[in-house]
């Protein structure tokens, strides 16, 4: 497995890139806007192709590289389903994967730092974001933060691990780069308490000042949403009453590019066609089954995702490979959902 560890040395903030091989998917984690530059030289160099950036939470002492990631490399940004954000591509919840190829995380929610924290374990290390620290522990006065809420995290989700997993933060301020799960039990000072209002009162006498940066961050942060007012994407955006209109019609074919997961969880559109958004560009070569439809027939395609991230950004995507008879669905299937038209539920997979 490739992974590398990378250090902005304003905020203190770690982010993590990772991947199976070297000229496969990557995925990056907590990447900082300031290293934007650094990270796709890194990738290029290494011959990766950005498929997923994921922040553990709202970060308050820095601006988060998602958005601008999402629009220079058409990868899909992914949150915890209680991350306090306008729009994200993915969002998933405790216990669900975050995959690419040759690589799974498993999302943990884990509120406490502030109320939309999530970390992300792999079978032998767990990336904390800022809830637990190298002898240390995320604050918990700011963004709903609770220190009842961050013990019961820490001590039933995180110290629960192996004792081996390795911990890896999103912050660090003393120079440390990794640890592991029983030393934190064993070692880390916050952690030597025997209740959660001991932790709670522990933390209640830090008065730490306010990160520096936090009212600029806090707010740019939650606005990681794509901007959809360019011309090729508003003029072929759907609502959901007009894509309603299109269902079952002869000639319209409905796309659905959300991951195996998503489609189980919340269902699809009846009679929609499952191409998943990083599979997207090998779907639009020569031979492959959406080229011959979108060929053969002159079908109109509508392309939906969760939230109206991934069809936008497909929509581009397509042009670029000479499919131009799409449309894409404002809002998503979440939109679809909320207006009360139909899904079909998903099976497992065996």
């Amino acid at each position: 497995m490739i992974f590398r560890q990378l250090f902005d040395s304003v905020s203190s903030t770690y982010t993590y890139i990772l991947a199976a091989r070297s000229g496969g998917e990557a995925l990056i984690i907590d990447p900082v806007v300031e290293h934007v530059d650094r990270y796709l030289k890194l990738l290029a160099e290494l011959k990766l192709r950005l498929v997923k950036a994921v922040d553990t939470h709202v970060h308050a002492d820095h601006i988060s590289a998602l958005a601008v990631l999402r629009d220079k490399t058409r990868c899909v940004t992914v949150m915890g389903r209680h991350a306090t954000v306008d729009v994200v591509s993915m969002r998933v919840d405790n216990g669900e994967p975050v995959e690419i190829e040759g690589v799974s995380m498993t999302a943990l929610y884990t509120p406490g730092h502030t109320d939309d924290s999530y970390c992300f374990t792999m079978a032998d290390r767990v990336f904390t974001g800022d809830t637990l620290l190298i002898r240390g522990t995320g604050r918990t006065d700011f963004q709903n933060g609770d220190a009842r809420s961050a013990y019961r995290s820490i001590t039933t989700k995180l110290l629960t691990l192996p004792d081996e997993t390795l911990v890896y933060p999103a912050h660090d301020y003393k120079g440390d780069t990794v640890s592991t799960v029983v030393e934190e039990r064993t070692f880390n000072p916050r952690l030597q308490v025997k209740s959660s209002d001991e932790y709670a009162a522990l933390m209640a006498a830090l008065k730490l000042p306010d990160p520096k940066l936090m009212d600029v961050a806090v707010p740019a942060n939650r606005k990681v949403g794509l901007d959809q007012t360019d011309p090729a994407i508003r003029e072929r955006t759907l609502a959901v009453p007009a894509a309603r209109e299109r269902l079952g019609r002869a000639g319209t074919i409905f796309v659905d590019l959300r991951e195996e997961g998503e489609r189980r969880r919340t269902g699809t559109i009846p009679g929609s066609v499952h191409v998943p958004y990083p599979k997207l560009i090998e779907q639009t070569q020569s031979g492959s089954l959406l080229r011959a439809v979108a060929d053969g027939s002159g079908a109109e395609l509508v392309l939906y995702c969760a939230f109206g991230e991934r069809s936008a950004l497909a929509l581009k995507a397509l042009d670029e490979a000479g499919i131009r008879n799409t449309r894409h669905l404002a809002g998503g299937i979440d939109a679809w959902i909320k207006s009360g038209a139909a899904v079909e539920s998903q099976r497992q997979s065996a």
